[in-house]
């Protein structure tokens, strides 16, 4: 990465530090990479990573996805292990990780047992997704379409579709006015199918 690329990630930093440095540098030394391996994987610079692992950088989310590839893992998941302090942690209207592709907004901060991302306009992640745990999706505004299962689903407002953890889904909003709300039991989570003792 040169030194245009280290400002533009600079630019898109948000109001309130976003700490993955410990996270990035967790991961990797679970995998026991050098930082020089990481570099060489994500197409960054030793330097620049550097600066990530120790909070002197903030990269953007185009950079944390390679980063992400890198260590084996996902983006949201470095994201999610970022902060595991906060137990009540209030998200305003507007408000922006710094990190979130366009029309992708975090509902939640830190590493918990969900994470919750309300998407806008019109989105296609041109994939499918299969998720450890259970999944909610409920349309605040507009339509979005899901294949799930085999059979394919619309959604309108006020529409809700419960995905229980291993269901094989896709899907996509169909107009540039949809809100949609996705809550998910995070990956990491052994989630239990009765209660314990029984």
């Amino acid at each position: 990465m040169d030194e245009k690329d280290r400002d533009k990630d600079k630019e898109r930093d948000g109001k309130e530090p976003l700490r993955v440095g410990a996270a990035v540098r967790k991961r990797r030394r679970q995998l026991q990479l050098t930082l020089a391996a990481v570099a060489a994987r994500s197409g960054l610079s030793v330097p620049f990573l550097s600066q990530i692992e120790n909070e002197r950088a903030r990269p953007s989310m185009r950079s944390l996805e390679r980063v992400a590839d890198a260590l084996e893992t996902t983006a949201v998941e470095l994201l999610e292990a970022s902060d595991g302090t906060r137990t009540v942690d209030l998200v305003r209207a507007g408000e922006s990780s710094g990190l979130a592709p366009a029309g992708v907004r975090p509902l939640v901060h830190g590493h918990h047992q969900l994470h919750a991302l309300e998407f806008t306009g019109e989105q296609d992640a041109g994939r499918e997704y299969q998720h450890r745990n259970d999944e909610l999706m409920y349309v605040v505004e507009g339509s979005c379409q899901v294949e799930a299962e085999g059979r394919a689903y619309r959604l309108e407002a006020g529409d809700s579709l419960f995905l229980s953890g291993g269901v094989r889904h896709r899907w996509r909003s169909t107009g540039e006015g949809t809100r949609l709300l996705v809550v998910a039991v995070g990956d990491h989570v052994d989630a239990v199918t009765e209660p314990p003792g029984r």
